[in-house]
């Protein structure tokens, strides 16, 4: 079983336009969609897909939100925050060539009590899981280290534990090791620099031009500092997995990109799924990618069925 932790859910609103999209212009949409949301929940979308057990847990919800996750395939654990209340909207506008400008709300203000509910929550769904993933933004009023202190205890549960978020949160992820035992964190190439005090833009031009030395190295420093997996996704570059049995490069299948929308989230839950079926790394590398790919070859917000799946197409290579 699989649980997966939404902290900040949000209904995603995807807007589909037939031009570029142009500053200070109108615009006629040609396809509008909603669906129920937060990386969390995207991730437990494709876990479900995949017919594995998997419980999303969200830090709260309101009446009109689960009924859309529910439709989404999967079954949520909500903890709803008291007084007047909306789950936020996350906008995402893309244009014909699959370029996606993102407008994401805040989210709700948490208090200390509604905190110390959700984890209660989550600690009593993660009983007897093989991993839960942490994923997404933290709501205004939730610790900056929510995710690394969770992180112990559910260690101490038996759990695996996933992380995949950025800013503060990510910050205090690096802070809180080696303490905290993460087994799989997965930056793209501005969260490794951030983790790393790396360049972004160097990350990016190198793994472009098909060399990713860079790459591995900032992904060993992560492991030696304690996480166990560093997955870093590089969009149409591949992606690198760096941990104890070595590092790999995986390249990415041609696709139309429609939609980056979930890319990342499906990578998540395409290593999760691997890894827990016993899979050798190179193999949860291939899965992971393979994820990613198909999300992006979906239009809208479209997470991946498994035979829209397929890592045996994905190259991998072992970085000595």
């Amino acid at each position: 079983m699989i649980v997966t932790f939404t902290a900040n859910p949000s209904l995603d609103k995807t807007i589909g336009l037939d031009v570029p999209l142009a500053r200070g212009e109108v615009h006629r949409a040609i396809t509008v969609s909603e669906e129920a949301g937060g990386k969390g929940i995207n991730v437990a979308r494709c876990i479900s897909y995949a017919g594995v057990p998997v419980i999303p847990v969200l830090s709260f919800a309101d009446g009109g939100f689960l009924p859309l996750v529910e439709t989404a395939g999967v079954q949520a654990h909500a903890r709803t925050v008291d007084g007047p209340y909306r789950v936020r909207t996350n906008t995402a506008i893309t244009e014909p060539d699959g370029t996606t400008t993102k407008i994401n709300e805040l989210g709700p203000a948490l208090s200390a009590a509604q905190v110390d509910a959700a984890t209660a929550l989550l600690l009593d769904d993660a009983r007897g899981a093989d991993w839960v993933v942490l994923s997404g933004s933290l709501p205004p009023g939730a610790p900056d280290d929510w995710y690394a202190t969770l992180t112990p205890a559910l260690k101490r549960l038996g759990c695996k534990v996933a992380i995949d978020t950025s800013g503060a949160a990510l910050d205090a992820v690096i802070e809180a090791l080696p303490s905290a035992a993460f087994d799989l964190v997965k930056p793209n190439s501005d969260e490794l620099a951030q983790l790393t005090g790396g360049d972004a833009a160097a990350f990016e031009a190198s793994a472009e031009a098909g060399e990713v030395s860079a790459i591995v190295e900032a992904g060993r420093a992560l492991h030696a500092r304690g996480i166990a997996n560093v997955l870093v996704t590089l969009g149409a570059a591949g992606a690198v997995l760096v941990n104890a049995e070595g590092a790999w490069h995986s390249t990415t299948p041609k696709v139309t990109v429609l939609s980056t929308v979930g890319a990342g989230d499906s990578a998540v839950a395409g290593f999760v799924l691997a890894e827990a079926a016993g899979y050798s790394p190179d193999r949860c590398l291939a899965n992971a990618t393979a994820y990613g790919s198909a999300a992006a070859g979906l239009p809208g917000t479209s997470l991946p069925h498994p035979e829209v799946v397929h890592p045996d197409q994905v190259p991998v290579t072992r970085i000595a």
